[in-house]
């Protein structure tokens, strides 16, 4: 009695194994200290909103309506969120890639 040598499959080759890209941030380091830079701003603008009210409901104080609280705050928080949509926006340009010498 003879037995039969059953031979092995061919298999297909192996593929070359693709590595996936680097998982990249939406926002690089330059962007977040722009946008750190734009909280600060709203917060001091917030601080220098608040304040001017009196303890007495029945005193009226001009307080509310100095320099500080109607001019300079409202123009620092509008910088501020200008400088948060700027830090949103904007993207580093990409190195410049020079042609081989040859």
């Amino acid at each position: 009695m003879a037995t039969e040598v059953k031979k092995p499959l061919p298999r297909k080759p192996l593929k070359p194994v693709e590595q996936k890209p680097k998982m990249q941030f939406a926002f690089g380091r330059k962007n977040y200290m722009i946008l750190l830079g734009g909280l600060f701003l709203i917060i001091i603008g917030f601080i220098l909103l608040s304040g001017g009210g009196t303890k007495d409901p029945n005193q009226f104080s001009y307080e509310l309506f100095s320099t500080q609280r109607m001019v300079t705050a409202p123009i620092i928080l509008l910088i501020g969120y200008i400088t948060v949509a700027v830090a949103i926006m904007y993207k580093e340009k990409a190195p410049e890639q020079q042609p081989p010498v040859s």
